[in-house]
């Protein structure tokens, strides 16, 4: 689950949430889950500006099923600050944290931030909205400039087909 909202500072903060719960006991080598207790329960908090680039990032394992050594990893992900989310922040990701130099959920969860940071910004009204081109345009098939949808929804932007 993600979330997204704006500060009073002007910048926006973006959570992932993921919680593994099983209906079932689990044994672990760290020892037994019992049915309803996490397995994971982990979360991520990142910072950024209306352009997407990441000013803070906080990574949390409240629950891991190897504890002393899943939750460690959280600081290292601060290595993304000065990223940005909406230009190749995926695959910057993964040079950064993928494999071994991160945990593989939070990284996954970090992976869908781009998308709920569209989404956030989707409901906003923006400064530039009466000169420049609405924010969410050519950012997804849907609302490429040349579609269908555009010409539907947002005849002043349309470019004509493909």
């Amino acid at each position: 689950m993600y979330e997204g909202w704006q500060r009073d500072d002007g910048l926006f903060d973006i959570e992932g949430r993921l919680v593994d719960v099983k209906d079932h006991d689990t044994t672990l080598l760290s020892g037994v889950r019992p049915a309803g207790e996490p397995v994971h329960d982990m979360w991520v908090r990142v910072t950024i500006d209306r352009a997407g680039t990441v000013h803070a990032i906080e990574a949390h394992s409240d629950r891991v099923p190897y504890p002393g050594g899943c939750e460690a990893i959280g600081p290292d992900y601060r290595v993304l600050v000065g990223m940005n989310l909406l230009q190749g922040f995926r695959k910057r990701l993964h040079d950064a944290m993928g494999h071994v130099r991160g945990c593989t959920h939070i990284t996954d969860m970090l992976g869908a931030l781009p998308t709920a940071a569209v989404q956030t910004f989707a409901g906003l009204a923006r400064e530039d909205e009466g000169a420049g081109k609405p924010f969410q345009l050519d950012r997804c098939h849907a609302l490429e400039t040349t579609s269908e949808t555009v010409r539907r929804y947002y005849p002043r932007w349309y470019r004509g087909a493909a």
